[in-house]
């Protein structure tokens, strides 16, 4: 598969691990880092699930799985 036609997560990772090498960020910071944007990115989707909740007034559907 080409990055090309890749799915936009993977573009993104790609871009994300070139962003930290290129820097030459040190493994363990980049890894501390990238927990806390996980956590950042996780509490953003919860508001949003539950801002959809309300507006649709159903359960917020399922995240789509990551390859």
């Amino acid at each position: 598969m080409s990055l090309d036609t890749a799915p936009d997560h993977i573009k993104l990772a790609v871009d994300l691990i070139e962003l930290l090498e290129t820097n030459e960020v040190d493994p363990y910071t980049a890894e501390q880092a990238l927990f806390i944007v996980l956590k950042d990115y996780q509490n953003k989707i919860a508001v949003l699930e539950k801002t959809q909740s309300e507006e649709s007034g159903t359960e917020a559907s399922e995240k789509p799985d990551a390859e």
